[in-house]
């Protein structure tokens, strides 16, 4: 099958790629022409283990290309994604939907009869409803006397692991009002039935709100654990304990119930807030997802006061190494870290950051100004006063300990992550502080 996707951000880049290695022809359209340049030069703008490999081996093959020509790419496509961001809006944290919009304006000029617009941003509940009568009255306007139907078919990518998510999903969701559209993505995820994965035919507003439950529950279960290991540090429990012994019921599952700073990234954080957004336009209440928000909010916060009770109650004109800046491993993105909320409290309190983190660094040089950006972990511990371990990359799994106290003023660390024993950091002769477990000292 021919598709567009429209923009090669994270998403638009995945999907695109990955429906190449299906066999489809694709091709990427964006309007930034620096980003496409670099494209056609195989450049990948985002970091994702093993999407270089496989964007250069389907550009080799011809089955995906890149280009700022959508008009001509839409004229020859059965199927077409729009992939732009949708980012919380300011002052009430409703998506917006301002590139959407612009996006099916310029596909209305150019589809072909029979095609099937699919958005595969995350879009508030009846947003495809919406499109369905922009796109409408848009050919009407140009004269164009042809049928186009709008589907829904959002998108479950964890950074990190993106290219095994779409290749092998839990499930594939699809939203549309009629059986051609349905059938139209099937076809395009036909390779995917060779493995049984299940495919949800339902409504577009129900495709829609999938979307926003699935990550609003996820971020429910990581806050849940955050509040309990709150409560571990007070009684003395041991949250990683307490993790296994509830996920192994069946009922709730082990995935996401690993204590740490606070959830990040682009979309949980964005989707709760535009849910509640949903919510309150429909006049309904969702005190969960309030709180979950809430309180994960206060908790990145509260992280700086973690590592300031460490060093005894004060960073003044002390040197603080922080491990980890992305919003999680095997990512480059800092979008709304719990770093950025740690960093800057930190700065505050009058510490000096050095810093490393082995993707990000790019990122968060705009975003940390004043903060040292080093080479790498060892290089970020000299003469620092407390490490803290941020992002739990592999890198700073199997640290070697003796030299990690050498290199410091005093061998105390912050693990927000839970990366290490007890009892290794014991016989290492640190003073050790986690999450939700007992200090050690």
């Amino acid at each position: 099958m021919k598709v567009t996707m429209v923009a090669t951000g994270y998403v638009g880049l995945v999907s695109g790629a990955c429906f190449s290695e299906f066999g489809h022809d694709v091709v990427c359209v964006d309007s930034d022409e620096r980003k496409i340049a670099a494209l056609n030069r195989g450049e990948i703008p985002v970091f994702e283990p093993g999407l270089d490999a496989m964007v250069a081996a389907n550009t080799e093959a011809g089955r995906l290309t890149f280009t700022t020509n959508l008009g001509e790419s839409v004229a020859a496509s059965e199927v077409i994604f729009v992939a732009v961001d949708t980012p919380s809006r300011h002052g009430d944290g409703y998506a917006d939907l301002s590139y959407v919009y612009a996006a099916v304006d310029d596909i209305a000029a150019h589809v072909q009869d029979g095609a099937v617009v699919v958005t595969k941003s995350t879009v508030p509940v009846g947003t495809g409803s919406e499109l369905a009568e922009r796109i409408g009255q848009r050919l009407a306007e140009l004269g164009r006397d042809i049928s186009v139907s709008v589907a829904s078919n959002p998108e479950f990518l964890r950074e990190g692991s993106a290219i095994e998510d779409f290749k092998r999903p839990d499930r594939v969701v699809v939203g549309a009002e009629d059986e051609a559209t349905h059938a139209t993505i099937a076809r395009l995820y036909r390779p995917l039935s060779l493995r049984n994965v299940p495919m949800v035919h339902t409504s577009r507003e129900t495709a829609e709100l999938i979307k926003y439950a699935g990550n609003a529950f996820l971020a429910t279960k990581i806050t849940f654990i955050n509040e309990i290991a709150d409560l571990c540090e007070q009684v003395g429990a041991n949250v990683q304990e307490i993790a296994r012994g509830i996920g192994l019921d069946g009922r709730i599952g082990s995935k996401f119930l690993h204590a740490g700073p606070g959830y990040g990234g682009s979309c949980f954080p964005k989707d709760t807030r535009a849910l509640l957004g949903i919510a309150e336009q429909a006049d309904v209440t969702l005190p969960i997802v309030d709180a979950v928000v809430s309180s994960n909010e206060s908790r990145k916060k509260r992280m700086a006061d973690r590592i300031i009770a460490a060093c005894g109650g004060s960073v003044e004109g002390k040197t603080v190494a922080v491990l980890g800046l992305t919003f999680k491993p095997n990512t480059d993105d800092m979008r709304e870290s719990p770093s950025l909320d740690i960093i800057p409290a930190l700065l505050e309190a009058g510490a000096s950051v050095q810093a490393h983190d082995p993707e990000g660094m790019r990122e968060a040089a705009p975003l940390l100004p004043d903060t040292k950006l080093m080479t790498g972990p060892y290089e970020a511990l000299e003469g620092a006063d407390v490490v803290v371990i941020i992002t739990e990359w592999n890198v700073y799994r199997a640290l070697d300990l003796p030299r990690v106290a050498s290199l410091m003023n005093q061998p105390i660390m912050v693990d927000l992550r839970n990366i290490y024993t007890a009892a290794e950091m014991q016989q290492a002769g640190f003073t050790y502080y986690s999450v939700g477990r007992e200090a050690i000292s």
